[in-house]
């Protein structure tokens, strides 16, 4: 049965859907032409999970895309397997280690989601936590701006992120803010055990009511003329300085 109803693009993400295996795909585009002997490693991927592959000209995979931001490569997928928070907290569990949430408090902007995910991925992260509405969605151009990242991130929306947070706290983290006149510098806060890390949106940063949930909040240090870090910068300090810690 054909399950497909979205185009993943980019080697990376297409790579990535294929190594991860938590959605479907129907078929894998590619390109003929040069960089063949790179997209051969798609096909043995392809070929073990039972994916058709459909060679085609340039010209033809742009047309199926859309634009030429492709790489040679696209994908008919099942949509991104949205989870819920329950099965993000059952992880850590399973791995023995303090649970690691990063909450984003309408980020949505795609390439900013998609390099927040990225950064949480590569630094262990459980799981991101987002609200359904003024979020940006687990799209092709996420999976794209996060270098396929997102394929192995569970992602949970939920319907009001003040009250996942009330959650998370009744089940022992600590809920860390990030803001630009946050309470303490991140590099001597205390970002060990179970935490959620929650990162505010593009134009007005976190919520006043979501800010209310912290139990503390972080600032980044700078001595530059820029007033502050953008969302995905400021979330990859934050996220790298918890990993050192909890990594020692």
């Amino acid at each position: 049965m054909n399950v497909a109803t979205i185009l993943l693009y980019g080697y990376h993400p297409v790579r990535e859907a294929l190594r991860a295996g938590r959605r479907r795909i129907d078929t894998l585009h590619l390109a003929q032409g040069k960089g063949i002997v790179r997209r051969q490693e798609l096909v043995e991927l392809a070929e073990q999970a039972g994916v058709k592959v459909a060679w085609t000209s340039p010209e033809k995979l742009t047309a199926l895309v859309g634009h030429r931001r492709h790489q040679d490569v696209a994908a008919h997928a099942a949509d991104y397997p949205v989870c819920a928070l329950e099965e993000i907290l059952a992880q850590p569990v399973v791995e023995g280690r303090a649970p690691w949430l990063v909450l984003l408090d309408q980020v949505v902007d795609p390439q900013n989601f998609g390099a927040i995910v990225r950064t949480a991925h590569c630094a262990g992260v459980h799981g991101i936590v987002a609200p359904k509405d003024r979020s940006a969605p687990p799209t092709p151009a996420a999976s794209k701006a996060s270098a396929g990242a997102l394929e192995h991130m569970r992602v949970a929306y939920v319907t009001n992120l003040v009250a996942a947070a009330q959650y998370l706290k009744a089940q022992g983290f600590w809920i860390a803010g990030a803001e630009q006149e946050g309470a303490q510098c991140v590099f001597d806060a205390d970002l060990k055990g179970p935490l959620a890390l929650i990162i505010g949106g593009e134009e007005k940063g976190l919520r006043p009511l979501v800010k209310k949930q912290c139990d503390f909040t972080l600032a980044i240090p700078q001595t530059g003329m820029i007033a502050s870090l953008n969302a995905s910068a400021a979330a990859a300090v934050i996220i790298y300085e918890a990993f050192r810690q909890r990594r020692s």
